[in-house]
This record gives C-alpha cells, structure tokens and sequence, in this order.
C-alpha cells in the first residue's frame, strides 16, 4: 500500500549513489542510512539518495518518503562517555565468573576488541588471581581489564587479601558483586590515592562497577562512602582526614549493573522491572550529592541476543553486562563438557540451588539442572544442615545415604581434608568448628558445593551428575537465537565473535525501532538477525 503526500515523512530523490535492497538487506547495512520510498504504491528500501524532510511542497522528481533511519554503529550505542572513561570503544562488559570461568583469555579477547572483560577472581586461591594479574598487565599494557571482589561475609580476611593485593598491584577496575552491604575493606580500595588536583577537582584512580539487583543496595553504591566506614579508616591509618574529607564528594560507584535474572548469585529481578528503578535512583542521587560526574547504569542478567541487548539500549542503559553466553565461549575457563551441556541448555533447564560461599545464610544461585544432580542434591543438604544439629545428629540412614551418593567418603574422611584446607586458608573457621558441632556440618557442607564447581570446571567424568554449572535463563535464550548457524556448535563460539553478533543484531533492531515509530509495517523476517561470521563483521567494528 502506497501513501498519501500528506502521510509521507518527507521527499526522497535518487541520485547516482542510490541502491535498491530488501528492506531485510537495506536494515541490516547499519553503516548506510536507509530510506523506504513509495514508488506508486509499492513501498521499497533505498540505501543511497537524498531525503527532503518536512518540505511540505514535493521537489521537482522526489517520490514520498515512508520512513528513513540514520546508520546506527556498534559504537553508538549505549552511552559514549561510559567508553571514553574506561577507554573501550564498544559498551559491552563481559562479566565475572568465578573460579576464573571469566579467564584471563576471556579478558585478554574482549580487551583487544574493544570491550571490557573482567577475570573471575572469586574461589580463587591467591596465587592464581596475583599471576592473572601479572598476566594481563604484561599481555594487554594500557588496554582495560578488571577483576572481581566478591562479598566474602564469612571470610573478611580472604576480601581484605585481595583488596590489598589489588591495591599493590594497580589493579585499577573492580567488579563488586554479591555485597549485602559496604565493607570497610571495599570503601578502602575506593578511596585509595584519591587527591584534589591542582585544578581542584578530586581524583579517584580506583573504580568500581557494582553488580546489584536491589534498589537500597544500588543507593548505597550510588552514596558517598558511609561516614562510620571513613571514620574506622582513619582510626587505622588507611586514609587521611583529608582523604575522608575529599570521600564525601565522590559516590561509592560511579557504575551500577543493574542485575537482573542471571546466572549464579541472583534474585531473579525482571529486567524491565528493575533497571528503570535503578536508573531513576541514579538521576535522584546525581542531584542530591551534586556530583561532578554522571552515574551511569547498566543491565546484566539476560543479555544473550541482538533482542535482549536492544531492548536494554532502548531503556536507557549505558552498558550491558553477559554472562552465561561468556561461559559457554571457547575462551571460558571450563570445561569442553560443560561447554558441550550449554550448548544444549533451554530457558526452563536452570534452577536456584545452596551457594557454597553463603549457605548457612540459606543464599542461593542459579544452576544448570539439565545433565545434573546438583540442584537436588545441594538443596538436600541446606534441609538436613536445617534439622540437624551436627554431623552426630544426622540419622544413621541419612548419612549413610550422603556417604555413599554425594561425598563417596565417610564425613569424617571429608572433615578431616576439609579442616587441614581451612587451617591454611582461615584457622578461625576450625577453631570455631571445633566449639560449634553445626558450623562443622556445614563447613562439610560447604565441601561438596564448592568441589561441585571444580568437577564441572576441570571436567571430572567421574562427577559429572555433580556438576555445579551457573547459568540463567540467558543461555537457553542464546541457544535458540543461534540454533542452526555456526555459533550453534561449542567450538565454534568465541568471546568476540558472540559480542560482535550481540551488539550488531541490536544495532539493526534500533534501526528497525526507528522505522516502526514512523509506521512503517516490517516483516517478520527483518526481526530475525542470523549470527554472522567474522569476515562479515569486519566493515562495522
């Protein structure tokens, strides 16, 4: 159906670089501008020529304009200062997994295309988080990379090593995930080095990217750091008063990932629910403190195709945050095993099960439950950690059972390895062990969830019912967007690639948004973004 001149958006003549395409063709061009023409009511895609907008007499030769969408680059979305402050070109943060899933390749990969990776420092020993950070600052120089410090509520010590381990070695970006509250220890990485400049403004050379799904977590971040903090810092001589003084300007972070439903620590917040709350909070506290800089948010949890990333971008988000897909790239840090069970992993095959860093705090996370007896199993364990008062306590029957399924060792076998690792890692655990009959089931508890996660990353044939794999609903999504194109296969999914084809689909989709706002009707077909290869690629990045 063709339009009326009143109808039109305006004029289009052809010229000599005009060219004709498929509406599907000319949307998916995101580097050419793309006008829809009525020629004699037939509605077609041009990529070259001129538009006429609001000319309300049409120029000598013009046909009516449909509808017409500027190029939309990977690099113009999201938001551009983001990028320039962390010195990327593209806004897209591969985010943390621990046990180093989100490996130094990972980082190494995204930094070197431009995006943000962070390594997975949580569960770590210390030793291998120090030579991944020696790693990337030897591999990547001036290109950003950044670590995670999970919140460790049970062993501060582990957060306060880290901390200091990061400070000494200049690792300038953190990822802060999992935090239930502020920590003296996060505060004092925040504000180390921070000094007014001779020009007066206030510099902070460390920098946070907060991970969080609640709006009152979020405030705290977005706050300055909290005078009770500033004050015990002082007292133990980490920061000046001057630097405590210069702290009261300055928000905790400047970053906020508003967290939506993901894999590993979650609480299952809706995307389009939660992110708008926290971008409003943003623009609220922004004012109240009058900072010198704008808080910038962005969404994680469920970005997995052209669709989710698109939809982030057209609610404000200034960057988006993966995941799950992360992990089931050729780079990750896990196993080819599980790699091969993510690739057949649906939106509904994920389920909440015991975390191993907070389970007497009855915390959870998203696991995988297809191809594993994890889920059932770790919630077994949090419901006899429940009833019982002690390993003593656990009837006869019972134990055996877990003995014989779960640990393939007497508990007292596993008591016994499980007290000599915390000897070396946190004495104060054992001690408080061998006074609390409970803590020590739960440190044998705790035993079998964290083991759970190596078995999946070194890819035990052994254990593979006992896989502990964090996933969300993300995966599933990935899955059917790429099924029966090359990313379909494990091997041939790569950490740039898979970003490269996100941010690409959403940039056609943003074009396509713009021309269904002008009321152009689109087929379905031009919704529908098959990955592309690399080569393919290549002119828009």
């Amino acid at each position: 159906m063709g339009l009326t001149e009143a109808a039109a958006q305006g004029w289009w003549l052809q010229n000599g670089s005009a060219g004709r395409k498929s509406l599907e063709e000319g949307l998916c061009q995101i580097g050419s501008p793309l006008y829809v023409v009525d020629r004699g009511g037939s509605l077609t895609a041009e990529t070259g020529g001129v538009a006429r907008l609001g000319d309300p007499e049409p120029p000598a030769g013009s046909l009516p304009l449909a509808g017409y969408v500027m190029p939309i680059l990977p690099g113009q979305l999201g938001d551009r200062e983001f990028c320039r402050e962390l010195g990327i070109r593209y806004p897209y943060v591969g985010g943390s997994m621990a046990k180093g899933i989100s490996s130094a390749a990972m980082a190494e990969e995204l930094g070197r295309g431009g995006m943000l990776g962070f390594f997975g420092a949580a569960g770590l020993p210390y030793s291998e988080v120090e030579a991944a950070i020696d790693r990337l600052k030897s591999s990547l120089g001036d290109t950003p990379f950044g670590f995670n410090l999970i919140h460790s509520p049970q062993e501060p010590d582990l957060e306060e090593a880290l901390v200091s381990l990061y400070i000494s070695k200049g690792v300038r970006l953190i990822e802060a995930s999992a935090f239930l509250a502020l920590t003296a220890t996060l505060v004092r990485y925040r504000l180390h080095g921070i000094c007014r400049l001779a020009d007066g403004s206030i510099h902070t050379p460390n920098r946070i990217i907060a991970k969080v799904s609640r709006e009152e977590l979020a405030a705290k971040f977005f706050s300055p750091p909290p005078e009770k903090l500033l004050r015990e810092l002082v007292s133990s001589g980490e920061i000046t008063t001057e630097q405590a003084e210069l702290a009261a300007h300055i928000p905790m972070a400047q970053y906020v990932t508003a967290e939506a439903d993901s894999g590993g620590h979650t609480d299952n917040r809706p995307a389009i629910a939660l992110f708008p709350t926290i971008l409003s909070l943003a623009k609220r506290l922004e004012k109240e403190f009058a900072y010198p800089c704008r808080l910038k948010v962005g969404l994680g949890g469920g970005i997995a195709t052209p669709a989710s990333a698109a939809a982030a971008f057209a609610m404000g988000a200034d960057y988006i945050v993966t995941g799950s897909v992360n992990q089931a790239c050729v780079e990750s840090g896990t196993s080819d095993t599980v790699r091969e069970m993510l690739t057949e992993t649906r939106q509904a095959d994920v389920t909440m099960a015991p975390a191993a860093d907070m389970f007497e705090m009855g915390v959870t996370v998203q696991v995988l439950k297809r191809g594993t007896m994890f889920p059932m199993r770790a919630a077994k364990l949090y419901e006899i950690y429940r009833s019982c008062s002690g390993l003593e306590d656990i009837p006869t029957q019972e134990r055996e059972k877990l003995e014989k399924t779960m640990f393939l060792a007497p508990l007292e076998d596993i008591w016994r390895d499980t007290r000599a690792y915390f000897l070396r890692r946190d004495p104060r655990q054992v001690e408080r062990a061998e006074r609390d009959p409970k803590h020590r089931m739960a440190l044998v508890f705790r035993w079998y969830l964290g083991m759970a996660a190596h078995w999946a990353k070194d890819g035990n044939p052994s254990r593979k019912m006992d896989y502990q794999v964090w996933a969300g609903p993300a995966m599933g999504a990935f899955n059917e967007w790429t099924g029966g194109t090359f990313l379909a296969k494990a091997e041939q999914r790569r950490v740039v690639t898979v970003a490269r084809n996100i941010l690409y689909g959403a940039a056609v989709l943003c074009r396509a948004a713009v021309l269904r706002a002008q009321g152009v009707d689109l087929p379905a077909e031009s919704m529908k973004i098959a990955p592309l290869q690399e080569p393919q690629l290549k002119e828009y990045f």
